[in-house]
């Protein structure tokens, strides 16, 4: 067994997801189409985690595995290269190195951080990065909101609908910010993991809290009871980013600034 560890940027706007579905186009399937032109025998590739559609990367880890023999000696330059020759244009293998034969994204991640932009101009540049709001925000009372969501709690009133069924709605969360970056807002999260659209549905109520139409206090209640009321807030998935996945004994270290697409 070869175990290789990727690091792979790239814009969601036209994908399902990361994760392959029957008869959808995604990222985690794109890259299987691309391993399957250059490895004569089938691969392993799986994700640090999931990513929703139209989320998109700009740090997703992933793991590859095969048994290829003739390939041993393979360099993850060359599985780099050889990878970005074929994908599509909006994504983009940024690193490969190789990997320990039981080293797994997902179950080995230990923390995962978003972030998400929220543009308070109307762009003609970066639609599919931002969600644009024409309404005032008040800042400061979207950051005393989101520094409540720091802690473990039960996320449940922004979990999808039927999810507790599957799992537990708790998480315990490292990190909340809101900054300002010229014309964006962003706000970014870390924590171990995450529920399906939770994020965007934290998102949506902050904007909430910045527009006045609801209180911090609204936002802290949602946070320590359950509750539906988050659902028609969902904000879209343009302006959400998967920005960094750590592994033990790594640091996040990240700045207080918006996406930047070149380093």
């Amino acid at each position: 067994m070869h175990t290789w560890k990727l690091e792979i940027e790239y814009e969601g706007t036209r994908y399902r997801g990361w994760q392959i579905q029957h008869n959808a186009k995604t990222v985690q399937g794109e890259l299987m189409t691309a391993a399957r032109q250059l490895f004569s025998e089938r691969v392993e590739i799986g994700g640090s985690g999931r990513t929703d559609a139209g989320v998109h990367a700009v740090q997703q880890i992933a793991h590859l595995k095969t048994q290829y023999e003739l390939k041993a000696n393979i360099t993850p330059r060359q599985i780099q290269h050889g990878f970005n020759d074929v994908l599509p244009h909006d994504i983009n293998i940024v690193k490969v190195t190789n990997a320990p034969e039981n080293f797994d994204a997902r179950k080995h991640a230990v923390q995962r951080y978003y972030l998400y932009q929220i543009s308070t101009r109307r762009t003609a540049f970066a639609k599919n990065f931002v969600w644009w709001i024409k309404d005032n925000l008040n800042v400061a009372e979207m950051q005393e909101a989101a520094a409540m969501l720091v802690g473990r709690h039960d996320f449940y009133s922004f979990h999808e609908a039927d999810e507790a069924k599957k799992s537990s709605t708790v998480v315990a969360v490292s990190h909340a910010e809101i900054f300002t970056d010229g014309d964006l807002i962003c706000f970014r999260i870390g924590a171990s993991h995450y529920l399906w659209k939770m994020v965007r549905r934290i998102v949506g109520m902050l904007a909430e809290v910045g527009r006045g139409h609801s209180s911090v206090s609204d936002f802290g209640r949602l946070v320590k009871f359950k509750s539906s009321a988050a659902a028609k807030y969902t904000a879209p998935p343009s302006g959400l980013f998967l920005e960094k996945v750590l592994y033990k004994g790594e640091t996040a270290d990240l700045p207080r600034r918006a996406i930047s697409f070149f380093g």
